[in-house]
């Protein structure tokens, strides 16, 4: 399995299980002379652990990290940074009935097929467990955007058929802070709650949509492949249970006119802006200086508690009837607000490293 790192010169490389003893990430390429804690890691943390907010996961990981190297004296020295987060309520039990039936809309037919081999305890490598040390990595990214002016926030954005509209960073930065399930809308919020509970008392799940906007500069990205939005698409759609990814109009774009879609230049002091942002804040790959606005599509989590026809992994036909003692998110994109800003936040952080290297 060898595609366990990300990014090239802001680089990670993610360890560890579900059900292991813990999850684990190494930062290369940070600068030195970052100021860094361990509380900047796991204040991001305790958005994405499981048990924290409504209609979650109940698994209770109290998710703090243990910065094992690359600071001294509460700054970066620019080797390594290895965090390490401990795994205290992994349940295997529940998963010994079930250890021996192929799973709907899990990977353990994939992961036997090419390895031959599957860790079935919570999905094992193929869990959401590891998008833990994806959000402590992005910590760190987020401390060094802060430093050129980036921001990153994300949203809560649709569940199932109850969407909230795009929004303005300025209505971002509290109001999803506050909120139980990362909506600016309260009246939206409710109504997602609602649905939700449909769903749970059903024993199904829902699909959701997280959006993202970003302050950025003139500047970042790379023409033909390493565009920005090929980047940030590249990145979401690494993300467990993600399954689409639009910038800007998105897949609204193909029903507009030339004329609709254009964002017209205008002069503003000594410079020059876009009067609108129907392209989502990159032209040619390259950022605009208009915010990044972005949306990724995530499916209904696979594991529910109705019962679904299935084989075993000798072909025989069987039921899937999860244990009552199962722990899962009815709507895993409630959890995948703060991956999702963590993914943007090590797309930025690269881009920021790689521009310096653009022209003298």
């Amino acid at each position: 399995m060898a595609s366990n790192s990300f990014g090239n010169l802001f680089r990670i490389t993610t360890f560890g299980e579900s059900h292991g003893s813990g999850i684990g990430v190494v930062i290369d390429g940070c600068p030195a002379g970052l100021e860094l804690t361990s509380q900047d890691i796991d204040l991001e943390l305790a958005r994405r652990r499981p048990g924290a907010r409504a209609h979650t996961s109940p698994r209770n990981e109290d998710d703090r990290v243990d910065i094992l190297s690359g600071l001294f004296e509460g700054k970066t020295t620019g080797a390594p940074i290895a965090l390490w987060i401990k795994n205290k309520d992994a349940d295997s039990s529940a998963y010994e009935a079930v250890k021996n039936l192929y799973r709907p809309g899990h990977a353990n037919f994939t992961y036997l097929e090419k390895y031959g081999v599957f860790d079935h305890r919570g999905g094992g490598r193929a869990s959401a467990r590891e998008t833990a040390a994806r959000v402590a990595a992005g910590a760190v990214a987020k401390k060094l955007l802060a430093h050129e002016g980036i921001e990153v926030v994300g949203f809560l954005c649709a569940v199932g058929d109850v969407v909230c509209p795009d929004v303005e960073m300025k209505q971002l930065r509290e109001q999803t802070r506050l909120s139980p399930l990362f909506c600016p809308d309260r009246a939206i919020e409710t109504a997602m709650v609602q649905v939700l509970s449909v769903a749970q008392e059903a024993g199904d799940s829902l699909g959701g949509v997280v959006g993202c906007v970003a302050t950025v500069p003139v500047g970042l990205g790379d023409p033909v492949y390493n565009k920005l939005e090929a980047l940030l698409a590249y990145a979401m759609l690494s993300i467990p249970a993600s399954k689409g990814f639009e910038i800007g109009e998105g897949f609204a774009a193909a029903r507009m006119q030339g004329s609709q879609h254009n964002d017209r230049f205008m002069a503003e002091g000594d410079g020059v802006r876009l009067a609108t942002n129907h392209a989502g804040g990159t032209l040619g790959g390259i950022s605009t200086g208009e915010p990044l606005v972005f949306r990724v599509a995530f499916k209904p989590t696979s594991s529910i508690r109705k019962p679904q026809e299935t084989v075993t992994v000798d072909g025989q036909v069987a039921t899937l009837q999860m244990p009552t003692t199962a722990r899962h998110d009815p709507c895993v994109a409630i959890r995948a607000v703060p991956v999702v800003e963590a993914m943007a936040a090590l797309v930025l952080a690269d881009a920021v490293l790689l521009n310096r290297s653009a022209r003298i």
